[in-house]
């Protein structure tokens, strides 16, 4: 398939999207669902229109994955107002913490004793398949700036921290391929650089860089009232490559920079924001027609001058305007590469990966958070929910894309795709399926107002 065709495949695909929304929102499946169906159309298993094998397409999806996690972790970061010390986060911490490494060790001896992979492949795959996703879990995330529900909140957190905290175990996975044995020496190396340091040292960076330009933005915007052209999409790209740049140069990890560059620029609006009960952002929703996490941008209105010179107004225009922007980018992105999931599924597929997916979803995720989770966070019904709610996606294509460019044998490397990219698939389609109906479920019994269509 060459460029040509696939840009017309595409073309088609956003096009039906665009024209049939009034429509796909009403049922009960998620879009990424859609997309993947359409894949698996164009692919192998349809009517052969593209094949690809993903050894061949590795290096150009390694950079391809890795933007669009960036662009999701920034924007989940960004989404996260509360404090870092208010009870919403604490189910933050154990999913992204305790419940990552339970995870990666159930889905490794699951690998090792019942389907035959060697420790290494076995513990490499764990990793891969570890991190949920932020890209395509949006619909669990928070909602609104004021939401602090723990089921959201968490899911949101783990989304963004876990992309980053699984990328230590992804780089031990492939020392022990190569190594082949547990050397102290290189255990501690490893421990020592890829954990004690590159993880506190990337979130500490981002969150202060976040926080910083946030306040000097904040402040330009406010002194010299600027309105309808305020170029916070650039604002957001730049803050997204300075701290992935800054991170990776002093040794940390990048993807946990970019997140907390995005918590350090909430951080920033809610400073200037903390004499007024109601959020900058809905500050001026009276003068402009703007959702807090999607819809018309804020500069597409212009506000008065003595409206934008109030620091809060500022900030309220400049998060708008970056969720927005950030959402679009998202969609887009989301579009194209689970679309490539469908047509890679038809092609990578190991009937192996259906009880690994199944003891993921339905036996180690749910019992690594009802074991690990202590009650005083979540209660029975939140448990359970949280424990579904395990969505893996982009997170891990871009963890596969990087082993296989990072040393695999392409003996090795099929071992580990037809094992990952089937499970991914089957995330999209078991969560796909059931994240609404279980969703309404959860707020109606909560006594919360769903935010999807009926």
């Amino acid at each position: 398939m060459n460029f040509l065709e696939w840009m017309a495949v595409l073309g088609i695909l956003l096009l039906i999207l665009a024209l049939a929304s009034a429509y796909l929102r009403w049922l009960p499946v998620t879009t990424s669902l859609i997309y993947l169906g359409f894949g698996l159309l164009i692919g192998k298993l349809g009517i052969g229109l593209w094949e690809m094998d993903f050894l061949l397409i590795a290096g150009w999806m390694e950079h391809l994955t890795e933007v669009v996690v960036l662009v999701s972790l920034f924007v989940s970061g960004l989404k996260l107002r509360m404090p870092l010390g208010h009870p919403a986060w604490r189910s933050t911490y154990v999913l992204a913490g305790p419940v990552m490494l339970a995870c990666i060790a159930g889905v490794a001896l699951f690998c090792h004793y019942l389907l035959g992979l060697n420790w290494g492949l076995a513990v490499l795959t764990g990793a891969i398949l570890a991190p949920t996703d932020p890209v395509l879990a949006s619909l669990v995330q928070v909602n609104n700036s004021r939401d602090s529900d723990h089921v959201r909140y968490g899911l949101s957190g783990e989304a963004g921290f876990n992309d980053g905290t699984a990328f230590p175990f992804v780089v031990f996975g492939l020392l022990l391929i190569e190594q082949d044995n547990l050397a102290l020496g290189w255990v501690g190396d490893w421990a020592l650089h890829r954990l004690i340091w590159a993880v506190p040292a990337g979130l500490l960076f981002g969150y202060l860089l976040g926080k910083l330009i946030g306040k000097l933005a904040i402040f330009l915007r406010s002194r010299h009232a600027d309105t309808s052209m305020s170029p916070n999409d650039s604002l957001a790209l730049a803050l997204i490559a300075l701290a992935y740049v800054g991170a990776e140069l002093i040794g940390a990890w990048g993807f946990l920079a970019v997140f907390a560059a995005g918590l350090g620029l909430r951080r920033a609006e809610v400073s200037v924001a903390r004499r007024s009960e109601t959020p900058s952002e809905e500050l001026i929703a009276h003068a402009v027609p703007h959702v807090v996490e999607g819809g018309m941008t804020p500069r597409e209105l212009p506000l008065e001058s003595d409206r934008i010179a109030e620091p809060k107004v500022a900030a309220g225009v400049m998060m708008g305007d970056i969720l927005t922007f950030g959402g679009q980018l998202e969609r887009s992105l989301e579009v194209l590469l689970v679309t490539m999931l469908g047509v890679l599924v038809s092609v990578h597929w190991d009937w192996r990966a259906v009880p690994l997916a199944l003891a993921l979803f339905v036996l180690i995720r749910p019992l690594s958070v009802w074991l690990l989770m202590p009650r005083r966070y979540l209660d029975r019904a939140q448990l359970m929910t949280v424990g579904w709610f395990g969505i893996r996606g982009i997170g891990s294509l871009y963890y596969l894309s990087y082993a296989v460019t990072h040393g695999l044998l392409p003996e090795e490397a099929e071992q580990v795709i037809r094992l990952v990219i089937p499970v991914v698939a089957l995330s999209i389609l078991f969560h796909g399926l059931s994240t609404q109906p279980l969703l309404r479920y959860y707020e109606r019994s909560r006594g919360q107002t769903s935010t999807s269509p009926p």
